[in-house]
Parts: structure tokens; sequence; C-alpha cells
């Protein structure tokens, strides 16, 4: 399927700043992640600091929160912010608050259908 790029809209929690980019679908990401310079420009809270494993090894991040828009569908969402990160990587959790999935043939997010709520 390769990598998927799809164009995002990442803003400040009241949504006084937003900004366009192209951002890279991270299927194997639990969370958003982006660059500090990035968070920066948004003005974007700083919770606290963590260590998350990536397929890189270890990165520290700060813990944070954005309002992002991918697809016409909006929501504030966890975002790890990150020192030297070169691009905006949307992780699982994202997709998940968006109810977003990567269609495999065509590589395009796409709606995921609703299941019944069964109890």
């Amino acid at each position: 399927m390769g990598e998927v790029w799809v164009r995002a809209r990442i803003g400040s929690l009241d949504g006084s700043v937003i900004k366009d980019v192209d951002a890279l679908v991270d299927t194997g990401a639990t969370d958003t992640a982006v660059p500090r310079e990035l968070a920066n420009e948004l003005g974007l809270p700083m919770f606290y600091r963590d260590v998350a494993e990536t397929a890189k090894g270890e990165v520290e991040y700060i813990a944070s929160a954005a309002l992002i828009e991918v697809e016409g569908l909006r929501k504030v969402v966890p975002v790890m912010v990150i020192d030297g990160l070169d691009k905006v990587l949307i992780g699982q959790t994202t997709l998940e608050t968006l109810n977003l999935v990567v269609d495999p043939v065509t590589g395009r997010l796409v709606r995921k259908r609703r299941g019944a709520l069964l109890y």
C-alpha cells in the first residue's frame, strides 16, 4: 500500500490559530506527533514530559492536545510534541477519534462504518 499522506488542518485548542499541513498517516503509531516548532506556533499547551518507544527507539516528548481536522472531520486529540520531528504523524488514536480508517485497496482514508452496540 505504501505511505498514506493527507491534507490536514491542525490548530490551537480554541481554533484561533490553524495551519494547513501535509501529514503522514502512521497506522503503527498510537498517538499523533507534531514538531515542536509547529506546537509553539499554534500555542499548544505543554502538559508533561515522557518517553515513548518508536520504531527508531525511545523518544522524549511533551504531552499536549490540538484541534485536528482530516477529511472534513474535526476534534481535539492528544498529541506528542517532539523536538526534531520534520512532519506531522497521524496515529491510531486520532483515526479512531475521527472514525477514519485506511482503505488498504486505495491507500486513502475513509469513514469507518459504525457497528451496532451490543450488550
